[in-house]
């Protein structure tokens, strides 16, 4: 008996290890098709939600079948599985381009569709299984399992397997592991077919109160929009640090895991207790959006709320779990919820607020739910989640208030927020007006003292991109390509005869550049602007023999590796003159990208020089690093570019990074300026 336990818990928690390791695989080969925004891999979350979703139905479908059908109708979806390993699709470019979410769901289903299909109905499934061998109550402790071995794949992927392997390296290994998960998962099921049925089979249909499928299915998507929520809030509002995203699913998975131990892992008062106070950490938070924790506070103290605020809800669940005969209806209920958490907050939200308001309202949603699960206890506890209900609402006006302050617009789109405030500071200055991403600020304007048109925040006359644009043609008319438009700043650079032309993702960005801001209405040169991924983009055009292309792209949370790699290189200097200038900005505060680049221009055959540019608050510029790529002797031996470039180093830690291999590990700083004040 224990060994056929063990034997069960071997195929759930080997599944849920592969399921989690095919999410950030599949996700790593659309890179170079459809970019690195975070909008891609937010989209590739809603199908893996989806399939998650259609995975437990069939669980629920397939259980409730005779033993034999079951058996055979498995094993020829796990064979379709098989079959269908290692396909690879070539989309087409104008699909990548103008129906981006349509090609996300489109090449994920055709890339690992059917074998993460088979994966997703494997704990709801299994555990129907076991109650029907060994005529017992449903093992819910495979659920937690199952969440654990999500949780090592999680934390395996940056960790281990990502630094020391290939993208087609790892693809072999997970269908060798996939192929290895069939054999026993086919063997089980072949093993029940030979079980007999009872007159009343154990998964027969019982009707369940509406009540109790509303609970099964808002708690996790209560559960599921925190995960999201917070996560956005972080990345957005508290520090837009590489790989942060890792942190607050753990808490989530780790919330799942310890409710569903076990009856004694969900200490129903004292978790009431710690919510009500979560809750009133987490409304003091977000009641003033300009106040801010520390980040090495602010991460570990959100990350802890998030943990507490879903042990109530998974708890709840595992406290309204049934028994074996609605066992696979109630794990369709919780993928359905978590399906509906993440599509809120992934594709409703940034249509219907305008800034990232889904975090209070999940807040308000769980004081709600605590209202909901508590009404038999009295009325001191029913006033009490009231009370919690009026404030976060209360908070969540406050918290709308606070973000219209100093704003003149405020936008929101598939690829995040976008603030332009307005204030008078510094005086001399007379206006300034500056573009925001989250906290990433992606440019200002100075509109007095004669400062309209000069050059701000990392792109001043001594910086790396500055020294570029000024000093690369001596004299002569240049022809200039910018990734990343912001608000067009470059364009000051531009003088009579100049062609430059920007690469822009996000259509709101051309928008508010064109409409706020006077850069590329004023510039004598000659602009343009070409929507899309700038890979992509450069990818379907003809040479464009650029002085110098610009790529301003790495400074925020979702690094777009794709635009770092050795064929990203190839592709640039194809569209360089022979003594072109590739310029990066690589001021970031928890990335050092420069050794990256070091060992890019090894592999080009090109030199590689760092320039940093101090910060001048009175002119409005920061500090600001910046490397540059490049075969110009003549450029290089400027007066101006000799004082203040200097060589950089190659890291014997950081490898080629190329579109099958990569990994932020080894570049990130593990003790940035925050922690060394």
């Amino acid at each position: 008996m224990a060994l056929l336990t063990a034997f069960y818990g071997l195929i759930v928690f080997l599944a849920a290890f592969l399921l989690f390791l095919a999410e950030p695989m599949a996700a790593r080969q659309l890179l170079p098709v459809l970019g690195g925004s975070a909008a891609v891999w937010t989209t590739c979350l809603v199908f893996f939600q989806a399939a998650l979703l259609a995975g437990y139905a069939y669980a629920d479908w397939l259980a409730r079948l005779k033993a034999q059908k079951q058996a055979v109708l498995h094993i020829v979806l796990l064979g379709l599985a098989l079959a269908l390993l290692g396909v690879h699709v070539h989309p087409n470019p104008a699909a990548a381009t103008w129906y981006p979410e349509l090609t996300v769901f489109w090449l994920l289903s055709a890339i690992v569709g059917v074998p993460f299909f088979a994966l997703a109905s494997t704990s709801p499934l299994l555990q129907a299984w076991y109650s029907r061998m060994l005529r017992r109550e449903p093992p819910y402790r495979l659920f937690a399992l199952s969440n654990a071995g999500s949780l090592l794949a999680l934390a395996a992927y940056p960790a281990v397997i990502e630094p020391y392997s290939t993208l087609q390296s790892q693809t072999r290994a997970w269908s060798t592991s996939f192929f290895f998960f069939a054999a026993l998962c086919g063997g089980l099921a072949w093993a029940l077919r030979n079980y007999p049925e009872t007159s009343e089979p154990m998964l027969a249909h019982k009707a369940v109160p509406l009540r109790l499928r509303a609970l099964w299915l808002l708690l996790p998507a209560c559960s599921s929009l925190l995960l999201c929520a917070i996560t956005n809030h972080m990345s957005q509002n508290v520090a837009a640090i590489p790989l942060l995203w890792v942190l607050p699913l753990i808490a989530y998975l780790l919330s799942y895991m310890v409710a569903f131990y076990g009856p004694n892992a969900y200490p129903r008062w004292m978790v009431l207790r710690l919510t009500m106070f979560s809750l009133g950490v987490a409304g003091y938070l977000l009641y003033d959006s300009r106040r801010h924790l520390p980040v090495q506070i602010a991460v570990p103290v959100f990350c802890v709320l998030l943990f507490l605020l879903c042990w109530f809800c998974h708890g709840e669940l595992y406290r309204l779990r049934p028994d074996a005969r609605t066992l696979t209806s109630f794990y369709l209920h919780i993928a359905a919820g978590s399906a509906l958490g993440a599509c809120f907050a992934g594709v409703v939200a940034p249509v219907i607020f305008r800034a990232n308001y889904e975090l209070i309202w999940g807040l308000v949603l769980t004081a709600l739910l605590a209202l909901a699960v508590t009404w038999p206890s009295g009325w001191l506890v029913r006033a009490a989640c009231a009370a919690a209900v009026c404030a976060l609402v209360w908070v969540g006006v406050e918290e709308a208030r606070a973000w219209r302050q100093d704003t003149l617009v405020q936008l929101r789109s598939f690829y995040g927020t976008l603030r332009v405030t307005q204030t008078h500071w510094p005086p001399d200055a007379d206006t300034v007006r500056t573009l925001y991403h989250g906290t990433i600020q992606h440019g200002a304007q100075f509109y007095g003292g004669g400062l309209r048109m000069q050059p701000t925040s990392y792109y001043g006359a001594n910086s790396g991109a500055g020294l570029a644009m000024r000093l690369c043609c001596s004299g002569q008319a240049k022809r200039v390509g910018v990734v990343g438009l912001g608000t067009g700043t470059l364009a000051a650079y531009g003088r009579p005869g100049d062609v430059i032309r920007f690469y822009e993702l996000d259509p709101l960005v051309l928008r508010l550049a064109r409409n706020l801001f006077t850069y590329l209405r004023e510039t004598p040169a000659q602009t343009d602007v070409i929507l899309g991924d700038a890979r992509a983009s450069l990818a379907r055009e003809t040479p464009q023999q650029y002085d110098v292309l610009v790529l301003d792209a790495f400074s925020g949370d979702a690094v777009p590796v794709h635009l770092l790699t050795a064929e990203a290189i190839r592709l640039y200097r194809r569209h360089l003159k022979p003594d072109g200038i590739l310029a990066f900005n690589v001021s970031s505060q928890y990335l050092d990208l420069a050794p990256v680049l070091a060992r890019e221009a090894q592999q080009a055959g090109m030199k590689a020089i760092l320039v940093h540019s101090s910060a001048d608050e009175k002119h409005g510029l920061f500090v600001a690093d910046w490397v540059l790529l490049t075969t110009n002797t003549r450029f290089l031996s400027e007066p101006e570019v000799a004082a203040r470039a200097q060589p950089v180093e190659l890291n014997p830690r950081v490898s080629l990074w190329t579109d099958q291999e990569s990994s932020l590990l080894p570049i990130l700083k593990w003790q940035p300026p925050f922690l060394t004040h």
